[in-house]
């Protein structure tokens, strides 16, 4: 990452690189079953994952269609308590 330094006493300016070390980002994947209602699924996720409408029933959407979507990235430490409560509500998900 780079960083512009404006020194106010010498009106000058340096391009600084600053390393940046970023956390792996996993995905918490949602994946299609034959028991859970549209309706449950998209209020799952904006309960548990704090999706807006649109962007649920659009996930759920593409878990019906395509069989699994990736509806939330972030550290393994994020997503893990967010999985189980997707599982905990019956619903097949798994972080990736």
């Amino acid at each position: 990452m780079n960083w512009v330094i404006f020194n106010e006493d010498t009106q000058t300016i340096t391009k600084k690189k600053v390393a940046t070390e970023e956390a792996p980002q996993y995905e918490l994947t949602l994946f299609n079953d034959d028991v859970n209602t549209f309706e449950w699924v998209i209020v799952s996720l904006i309960e548990v994952c704090e999706h807006e409408l649109n962007q649920a029933e659009q996930c759920a959407l593409i878990v019906h269609n395509k069989g699994k979507c990736a509806v939330k990235t972030g550290s393994y430490e994020e997503l893990k308590p967010k999985c189980q409560s997707l599982l905990d509500r019956g619903l097949s998900a798994e972080i990736l």
